[in-house]
């Protein structure tokens, strides 16, 4: 008995001691282990919802929604106008992309049944981008608008202003509007094939946007069109990739020394703007970075001459980064010639004319083994055929003439934008886009002025008055197109690029190099047309980081 009541105590004096024994304070963890803890979760948050965010917008891209059919009127009886759009370039996509499709029977004509991302049509010829990656179906763009939009693969050839009726033509391959001695720039192949004659057919409108673009100007230089590779279509990127690996295949049979050898191992780009630039760096990037590694036998004699008629290039450029330009084309090896005109173009080499600074001149042979012909516009056929029906256009010699609107000189439903025009604005894929923009708001403005007028029209007397002046003041408040310049970029090669940047109306930044680099990438994915474009183009530099470049002629 005493045994179990000393136990007892024992336990309860045990217990005791044991709730009151001193707790030992768990540290806190230090700053850095927070912070290290804070920036894991964060990133894995930021993952997570990029991951969700791009998926549910990949997702959006490919299932559009329910459309609104066309119909020949509104339901209140108002006529529904129809808008026919020529092109599927950057003015055009960005008017489709913008527009309220429900107000208008929207039709697009084109060759051409993509848009296709042109500052980065460089990069494809020698594999850094492929050429899937930088164009979007036309069908995938009109399909996500709000309203039906009707596509027809054709190019536009004649135009009755006074009827409101285009010409049009079925139309399967697009080259640049140079093919040899042919200045079209598109043909069918259609009866190849099938057997079936080529279709020709007239399409009605009430308003009609041009944007058909321009082809490359030769300038009337002879032997160019016969000669040369353009670097505007996706044509044209495939065919110098293929010459690119055949020019040098055949001169690795030659010996070292020989003449042929090393013409064929010559590359020349006429043209300083950003696009004979980018396709020079381009090219030494593949030489040095690639083909030194794997076709060591030849990389070595390969040499890129950059040609360009005004004393330097990138003329749109800042002064310091024009310098910057011609430092790194000058540790790249890239040969440039400025002051210097191409008179002639035979198939084996060209003549040009150096304009010294002593006023003199000198006129030398180059032969080469590609010409990549990459400066110029020259208005299209379609484009020619509309000045001549408007004595307003007779005088227009370089574009179409366009107002304040947009609107045709001469006509009062044919608007104009992007390369087919002559405005005191730079033919750019910016301003293209900004017209585009500028249009889709004029025509939702248009639709409301039109919709009144009809108001107008079947209202009673004493609302008519009140109506007309409403009208009057929608009419003086239709907006004018505002350009709004933000810059400009070039990626130069050797991994550098240049950027002339515009913040509002108080500062320019003008920068050069790798950082500059990786703001020229980050600012192309973000202007690319759609999520998928933007996936794939950044797979793309992943694979010729990782892989480097394809060197097969396919």
């Amino acid at each position: 008995m005493i045994g179990r009541i000393g136990s007892r105590r024992f336990l309860s004096q045990s217990r005791r001691l044991f709730n009151e024994a001193p707790k030992v304070a768990t540290p806190k963890p230090s700053i850095f282990k927070r912070a290290v803890k804070f920036t894991v979760w964060s990133t894995i948050a930021a993952t997570v919802g990029s991951i969700g965010f791009v998926g549910y917008k990949i997702y959006q891209e490919s299932y559009p929604a329910n459309q609104l059919k066309q119909t020949p009127t509104f339901p209140d009886g108002t006529k529904k106008k129809t808008l026919v759009i020529l092109g599927s370039g950057w003015g055009s996509i960005s008017l489709l992309k913008n527009l309220d499709t429900t107000l208008y029977n929207v039709v697009v004509v084109s060759p051409r049944n993509y848009f296709l991302f042109t500052p980065l049509l460089p990069s494809v010829p020698t594999g850094t981008v492929d050429v899937k990656s930088i164009i979007e179906p036309v069908r995938a763009i009109t399909r996500r608008a709000p309203g039906e939009v009707i596509y027809l693969e054709a190019e536009a050839t004649e135009i009755d202003p006074k009827k409101n009726q285009i010409t049009i033509k079925q139309s399967t391959t697009v080259h640049s509007g140079h093919s040899g001695k042919d200045t079209g720039s598109s043909k069918s192949t259609v009866s190849e094939y099938t057997g079936v004659e080529q279709i020709t057919t007239t399409l009605n409108y009430d308003y009609l946007v041009v944007g058909v673009g321009a082809q490359p100007s030769t300038f009337g230089i002879p032997g160019v069109a016969e000669n040369s590779t353009f670097l505007k279509e996706v044509s044209d990127a495939v065919a110098i990739k293929k010459r690119l690996m055949d020019v040098i295949e055949a001169a690795n049979i030659l010996p070292r020394g020989h003449p042929d050898r090393s013409r064929l191992l010559h590359v020349v780009v006429c043209g300083g703007g950003p696009t004979g630039v980018e396709a020079a760096g381009e090219i030494q990037d593949y030489i040095d970075q690639d083909l030194k590694k794997w076709v060591p036998e030849v990389a070595d004699e390969l040499k890129v001459t950059l040609v360009e008629a005004l004393p330097n290039v990138l003329n749109s450029f800042s002064k310091p980064l024009v310098e910057y330009t011609k430092q790194v084309f000058k540790e790249t090896n890239i040969n440039l010639l400025t002051n210097t005109m191409i008179k002639k173009v035979s198939e084996k080499s060209l003549t040009a004319t150096e304009k010294k600074a002593d006023g003199s001149s000198e006129t030398y042979e180059i032969p080469y083994g590609m010409l990549i012909w990459a400066t110029g516009n020259a208005p299209r056929d379609f484009t020619r055929d509309l000045i001549s029906k408007v004595d307003e256009q007779k005088n227009a010699r370089r574009g179409l003439l366009v107002d304040e609107r947009m609107k045709l000189d001469g006509t009062d439903n044919v608007f104009a934008l992007g390369d087919c025009t002559f405005t005191k604005y730079p033919p750019t894929a910016q301003v293209a886009f900004q017209e585009g923009q500028f249009l889709a708001d004029y025509f939702a403005k248009l639709h409301q002025v039109e919709s009144l007028k009809h108001s107008v029209t079947t209202a009673s007397p004493e609302q008519t008055d009140k109506l007309t002046k409403k009208l009057a003041r929608l009419e003086n408040k239709l907006p004018h197109f505002i350009y709004n310049y933000q810059g400009s970029l070039a990626y130069i090669g050797s991994e550098k690029a240049v950027a002339d940047l515009v913040w509002g109306d108080w500062s320019n930044i003008s920068s050069g190099g790798g950082l500059t680099f990786l703001f020229w990438r980050s600012a192309y994915i973000y202007m690319c047309l759609s999520v998928k474009n933007q996936v794939l183009v950044s797979v793309d530099w992943l694979k010729v980081y990782l892989f480097g470049r394809d060197f097969s002629k396919e």
